[in-house]
């Protein structure tokens, strides 16, 4: 194992580093028995290390624990379907990467399990899921990297084709709905019903633009454009509406090329740099450097310099020699029984954690990318 490098040092092997982290601090992952999204998203992360460097270590690690969730008859610990929420298919994406590596049928059946709740999933007038069933009439951007992200590639590993174009028309329709014409960032969520307590009377939109709602959609269109037909009607524009927003999101970015919790608000007191999604944000423009998605010349200097400051301002090593990833909003939402009225002061007030999944998967994600572009 690597010995304490230096804090900001992208020469280190921060994959390694990481992905042994959570083998040997996280055996288990989830000591609660919750099925839940963030934790697909850190499988996810080591996998993706997996597929690069061969290391079955990291490969065993997912299987043991979906294992843990997951029966011979494909039932899920934890997966309520009628509360129809997108959250619960996050970790699906865990289950077909299981399924690609061992063909065990129990892994298909729970993948197919929470394929089927696209059919029941309510939508908003225009088509677009509601992010929960609890939440009607409400487009979150955290729904597409939950949902429409493994719908898509769902049927990219079955070799379906009757929805894709259901995949295309949810992220065009997110797009469009949440997107403020003046700085080409997306709103976090909107209620195209207008009737929410927290949501603008004329518009529908939330009051702010929340980094890792947006980070969530800019990884979901860059996983989304690597299974979908290059030959579909629409996924170019999906291309460029993922170029525009990333484009947006750097015009906001702080001098360190991160982001602020809320991003186009870097100046005002108690706002602060947040890592999850300055993470995101950065695994999509390096893996879409990497697929062709971003121009090299464009957007290179710009991603090395976020990741060397990401690693000096989030990334710190304790005695243990594990990583720790700090400066994680731990939640961030709208509604619900808390009140959530997306105000500034709310974001704030969401505590700030450190090893939460939802800041170790980007991460885990973010240095395995970098490995590719600094083989």
């Amino acid at each position: 194992m690597i010995l304490y490098p230096k804090y900001g040092d992208s020469t280190t092997d921060w994959t390694t580093l990481a992905a042994d982290t959570m083998v040997h601090r996280e055996p288990v992952m989830n000591l609660k028995g919750k099925w839940e999204y963030e934790d697909g998203l850190m499988l996810n992360g080591m996998n993706a290390i997996y597929q690069r460097t061969g290391n079955a270590n990291y490969l065993r690690y997912e299987l043991d624990n979906i294992n843990a969730f997951v029966n011979d008859d494909g039932q899920i610990k934890g997966y309520f379907p009628e509360e129809l929420s997108l959250d619960y298919l996050n970790s699906g994406k865990a289950v077909l990467d299981c399924w690609e590596a061992t063909h065990q049928e129990k892994y298909k059946l729970a993948a197919t399990i929470l394929y089927q709740q696209f059919a029941k999933q309510p939508r908003t007038q225009s088509g677009i899921f509601w992010h929960k069933k609890m939440y009607p009439n409400q487009i979150w951007l955290d729904g597409l990297y939950m949902g429409s992200a493994f719908y898509a590639r769902y049927q990219k590993v079955f070799g379906l084709t009757e929805n894709l174009d259901d995949v295309v028309h949810q992220f065009l329709g997110a797009y469009t709905a949440t997107l403020d014409a003046k700085t080409g960032l997306c709103y976090h969520a909107i209620d195209t019903s207008k009737q929410m307590f927290w949501c603008d009377p004329e518009t529908g939109l939330s009051p702010h633009f929340w980094t890792r709602s947006i980070g969530w959609f800019v990884m979901a269109m860059v996983d989304t454009l690597d299974v979908l037909p290059t030959d579909i009607t629409g996924r170019d524009q999906i291309h460029t509406n993922l170029v525009n927003e990333l484009t947006a999101l750097r015009h906001v970015a702080d001098q360190h090329n991160l982001w602020y919790q809320i991003p186009d608000e870097g100046d005002r007191p108690m706002n602060y740099l947040e890592s999850s999604g300055s993470l995101m944000i950065l695994n999509a423009i390096t893996k879409g450097i990497r697929q062709g998605y971003l121009e090299e010349q464009e957007w290179g200097s710009f991603l090395d310099k976020g990741y060397a400051n990401a690693l000096e301002q989030f990334i710190s090593i304790d005695r243990h020699n594990y990583v720790n990833v700090n400066k994680i909003a731990h939640v961030g939402g709208l509604g619900g029984p808390n009140h959530r009225d997306g105000s500034f002061a709310y974001y704030m007030s969401e505590p700030i954690v450190a090893n939460d999944h939802k800041g170790v998967g980007p991460f885990l994600m973010l240095c395995n990318e970098m490995s590719y572009r600094h083989q």
